[in-house]
C-alpha cells in the first residue's frame, strides 16, 4: 500500500502544520505589535510579552481569514474525494526592506489531477467566497467600531502637539489604495473618525480586511491555476480560460506601465515626468508589470484539462458569476503608493 495514501484520504503531515502554523501566529503577532504602535523588544519577559500581545487583533484577524480560505479549499477538495494537503502557513519574519504583514499567505497542494469541472470549480471557488465573507465582516466590524478621533495620539503622540489628527502626511508615508467594497462601505456607513489611507494599517480590523480584500482578488485573477482561473475554466472552458488570461495579462501591463514609465523616466529625463498625464499617473501603478511577468514566465497562462470537462450546472453558473462580481469589488488598481 502506498504510504501516502490511506483508502480516500491523504498522509498528512501533521506536526509540520502545526509547526508552521504556531511560527506564522509569532510572527503576526509581532507584526500586529508593529502596527499597533508597540514595536516588539526584548529588553525583558515582561515587555516582550506586552508588546507581543498588542498584535492580537490583528494576528487573529488575519489568521481567520487565512485559515476559513484555505479550509474552504481543503473540504471542497475533501467533498470530492481530491487529495490534498492541510493547510501550509508560510510565516514571515520582520524584514527591514518588506513590508511586516507577518506571513506571506497559506496554500494547500492538490495531491492528484481534477476528475472533473465539478470538482475544479467547487474546490477552486470554495476558498475564495468563504475568505470574502470573513474579510467583508472584518471591514464591516472595523467600520462600526473606529475608535475614537484621538486614537491616532497613541500611535503618533507627536500629533498632539499641532492640536489635529489630520494634520499633513509626511513625504514618503505609504498609502493604501481604496476597490469598491472599500468605497461602497465609506459612502453607506460616513464613519465620522475613519482614518485616512495613509493611517489605516493601524487599526486592525480595518487592515486585515483590507488585506483580505486584496488577497481574495489576487486569487481570483483570471490566469493560469489561480481560484479565478479554475473558476474560469470551469464555467468557459479552455477557450475561455485562454481569451481571459490574455486579456487580463494586456490589461494589467496597460494598467502598470504609466507608473513604470514615471519611475524610468525620473531616473533617467525628470523634467520629461510631466509629459505623462496625471490621471494616468494617479490610476496606475508599476507592480502590475511586475505581476504580469511573474504570472507569464512563473505561474503560466494556461490550464490543464480535467479528466472529464462538462459544462456546469445553473447553479454552480450563478455562483461563478458572484465570484467575478466579488473579484470586481475587491479588486484594487493601486494597492500600494507613497504620498
Amino acid at each position: 500500500m502506498n504510504p501516502q495514501k490511506a483508502g480516500a484520504g491523504y498522509y498528512q503531515n501533521y506536526p509540520l502544520h502545526l509547526l508552521l502554523f504556531l511560527l506564522t501566529v509569532l510572527t503576526t503577532l509581532w507584526a500586529g505589535a508593529f502596527w499597533s504602535g508597540h514595536p516588539v523588544t526584548f529588553k525583558s519577559t515582561v515587555p516582550f510579552l506586552d508588546n507581543l500581545s498588542s498584535g492580537t487583533q490583528y494576528s487573529l484577524s488575519l489568521l481567520l481569514f487565512l485559515s476559513v480560505h484555505e479550509f474552504g479549499h481543503f473540504i471542497a477538495a475533501q467533498r470530492h474525494r481530491v487529495m490534498a494537503t492541510l493547510p501550509y502557513y508560510i510565516p514571515l519574519p520582520p524584514l527591514p526592506f518588506m513590508l511586516s504583514l507577518g506571513t506571506m499567505g497559506a496554500v494547500i497542494k492538490i495531491r492528484e489531477r481534477m476528475p472533473g469541472t465539478k470538482a475544479l470549480f467547487d474546490i477552486g471557488i470554495t476558498g475564495p467566497l468563504s475568505g470574502f465573507i470573513v474579510c467583508f465582516g472584518l471591514l464591516l466590524y472595523g467600520f462600526l467600531t473606529l475608535p475614537p478621533a484621538d486614537f491616532i495620539y497613541t500611535i503618533h503622540p507627536e500629533l498632539k502637539k499641532s492640536l489635529t489628527v489630520h494634520a499633513p502626511d509626511p513625504q514618503g508615508s505609504l498609502t493604501l489604495g481604496k476597490n469598491l467594497l472599500w468605497i461602497l462601505l465609506e459612502k453607506t456607513i460616513a464613519p465620522k473618525e475613519l482614518p485616512p489611507m495613509t493611517e489605516m494599517y493601524h487599526y486592525p480590523y480595518l487592515f486585515t480586511g483590507w488585506l483580505g480584500s486584496l488577497v481574495t482578488a489576487l486569487n481570483l485573477l483570471p490566469v493560469g491555476q489561480l481560484d479565478g482561473g479554475h473558476v474560469i475554466y470551469a464555467m468557459f472552458g479552455r477557450k475561455g480560460h485562454a481569451t481571459a488570461a490574455r486579456g487580463f495579462l494586456i490589461f494589467i501591463t496597460i494598467l502598470g506601465f504609466p507608473s513604470l514609465l514615471e519611475l524610468l523616466l525620473s531616473l533617467l529625463k525628470p523634467e520629461a515626468v510631466s509629459l505623462i498625464p496625471e490621471l494616468l499617473r494617479h490610476w496606475s501603478w508599476s507592480g502590475w508589470i511586475l505581476w504580469a511577468i511573474i504570472l507569464s514566465r512563473l505561474i503560466g497562462m494556461n490550464h490543464p484539462p480535467t479528466e472529464h470537462d462538462e459544462p456546469l450546472s445553473f447553479s454552480r453558473n450563478v455562483i461563478g458569476w458572484v465570484a467575478i462580481a466579488i473579484f470586481l469589488l475587491t479588486f484594487t488598481p493601486v494597492p500600494f503608493g507613497i504620498n
